[in-house]
């Protein structure tokens, strides 16, 4: 047997996409997506077993690497991004670690942005006693992606717009730079699309080869379960990465993977009102005497502003960070002030939700790691949810007219 497709316009849009793609519904005609909640697959003889354990035949054989409803929300996250493959992992940093143990070998070489997520840079740091070197340059600074490569470099990763500092890197730029070697010197560049999801970015469209994705966040919309995701070309997914999940296991859930391509359906309409909100935010939030500074793409002031309302389509995204006066000791009196903002240093959800990165997010780096990314003590992020916005703002006030 083969796995079905579902008949779709060849010229479908993303919208439609994010609503129709996956598996045709099963013989009983559900219009809305089983979830194959099952370990293995039951096949008709020996010899159909043996052809499909050996990848002989296409067919669901087990769960820890293949599974229904996974594969729908695979296909799915796949169409959104515009890549012809991809592979769902138990989580963002899982969808992390397989890159690494798919593309690289001891003696490989790592360029990467001092500004990703903190457990990010800990993941990459730790692959050195492996053999595997990694070299942190600024995140908008091209001249030190280049002055970073080397004949050895196999990958280079980056997250945009960055966690927390939404610093936005010039993907296109990335990407020449990663190809410029050609055949083998060819390195591959990975982004990280978490902060603005494929309804804000398509990152394959601007010369990146893999998108990871940490489905926990805006994929799922709601902070209900935990998944990642790596999208790319379906040739790379299946030599490169199939075979580690076969023998390593970081599997998504059936559950899981069914609760974020449901998220997928809404995604574009909540990335669409949660950044009007964030943008409503963080332009208060400039006029407010407590706040030294605001760090969002969609506003005028941010360094890499042009750049981010062209790859982002416009916008600026969910997430808004700003630093308030009298550094740690300030951040926690506005943060524990709040009664509406959930304190969790989760996001993506439709609840806002606001935290201190310098000791949650970040809160494993050393303090010069902390400094190199521009993670101060007086820092303080907000992703912003479907609350009223002036409601936020009000929340937000409660601890900032203390400090002013």
């Amino acid at each position: 047997m083969g796995i079905p497709r579902v008949k779709l316009p060849a010229d479908a849009r993303p919208d439609t996409l994010a609503v129709r793609e996956g598996l045709p519904p099963s013989q009983y005609g559900e219009n809305s997506e089983s979830i194959y909640l099952t370990s293995s697959f039951v096949h008709p003889d020996a010899a159909t077993a043996a052809r499909r354990f050996a990848n002989e035949e296409d067919a669901f054989v087990y769960s820890r690497f293949s599974n229904p409803t996974v594969t729908m929300m695979e296909r799915r996250l796949a169409a959104m991004e515009g890549t012809s493959g991809c592979i769902g992992t138990a989580s963002g940093m899982a969808s992390i670690l397989m890159l690494v143990l798919g593309l690289l070998k001891a003696g490989d070489h790592v360029v990467c942005s001092q500004s990703v997520f903190g457990s990010t840079v800990k993941l990459f740091q730790d692959f050195a006693k492996f053999g595997i070197e990694t070299s942190f340059v600024s995140q908008t600074d091209v001249a030190q992606w280049q002055a970073a490569m080397r004949p050895n470099t196999k990958l280079l990763f980056a997250e945009t717009p960055s966690n927390p500092l939404t610093e936005v890197c010039d993907v296109r730029a990335l990407a020449h730079i990663a190809h410029a070697g050609g055949g083998e010197a060819r390195a591959l560049l990975a982004v990280d699309n978490c902060f603005c999801s494929p309804a804000l970015q398509q990152p394959v469209k601007l010369g990146a080869d893999l998108i990871i994705h940490s489905g926990t966040k805006y994929l799922d919309g709601q902070g209900r379960v935990i998944a990642g995701a790596v999208c790319g070309p379906e040739e790379l997914i299946e030599t490169k990465f199939v075979p580690v999940m076969r023998s390593a296991g970081m599997s998504l859930s059936p559950f899981n993977a069914w609760v974020v391509l449901k998220g997928l359906e809404t995604l574009s309409i909540r990335m669409q009102a949660q950044s009007a909100r964030a943008l409503a935010l963080a332009q208060w939030l400039e006029t407010q005497p407590a706040v030294e500074r605001v760090f969002y793409p969609g506003l005028p002031s941010h360094p890499q502003h042009t750049l981010a309302m062209v790859q982002q389509n416009g916008s600026g995204g969910a997430v808004v960070s700003f630093i308030v006066k009298g550094g740690r000791e300030g951040a926690f009196a506005t943060i524990d002030a709040t009664r509406i903002c959930s304190i969790t240093a989760n996001l993506g959800d439709t609840k806002t939700t606001i935290t201190h990165p310098a000791s949650t997010s970040h809160g494993r780096l050393s303090e010069p790691q902390r400094q190199a990314a521009g993670i101060v003590q007086g820092l303080i992020r907000v992703a912003v949810g479907l609350d009223d916005v002036e409601d936020i703002k009000a929340d937000l006030l409660n601890g900032l007219s203390q400090l002013a």
